[in-house]
């Protein structure tokens, strides 16, 4: 086997399909596009993605599933080890605010464990998991809601 030798095994490459090019190439007047239709026509050929040709779509027929809380665009997280760098004392939403721990935007605050708590806290008017309720209680704290 030399390189100047090699070449591709029969069948391997077939030279490009020329359509439109007269009856003898099988592929002559419409060109393998039928007759009349989208389709048919050049630069029309796209159909919206769902779309089944006027019929109710697959995604409109099927109902609406799940859930989608409103609050939750209104509502921050905060984060146990972020509440650790506080000092240590009473804690509502206007101090997490002062410490800029919600950003202007949130109505409410959600405690949630991540992180360790070495200070006793009393959280009020805040919300917590119960992770987060076990971690501060543990920690000496207590949660007034």
């Amino acid at each position: 086997m030399r390189l100047n030798t090699l070449q591709p095994a029969d069948g391997a490459r077939t030279e490009r399909t020329r359509v439109g090019r007269g009856i003898g190439s099988g592929l002559g007047k419409t060109a393998g596009r039928g007759h009349k239709g989208s389709f048919a026509r050049s630069g029309k050929g796209k159909i919206k993605a769902g779309f089944e040709g006027g019929q109710m779509p697959m995604q409109r027929r099927l109902p609406k599933i799940g859930f989608r809380s409103k609050l939750l665009k209104d509502t921050a997280e905060v984060l146990l080890y972020q509440l650790d760098k506080l000092d240590a004392g009473t804690v509502d939403f206007a101090a997490l605010k002062a410490a800029k721990l919600v950003p202007s935007t949130a109505k409410q605050a959600k405690i949630v464990k991540k992180g360790e708590l070495t200070k006793k806290f009393v959280l009020k008017g805040l919300m917590a998991t119960a992770g987060a309720k076990a971690a501060i209680e543990a920690a000496g704290g207590q949660v007034e809601e």
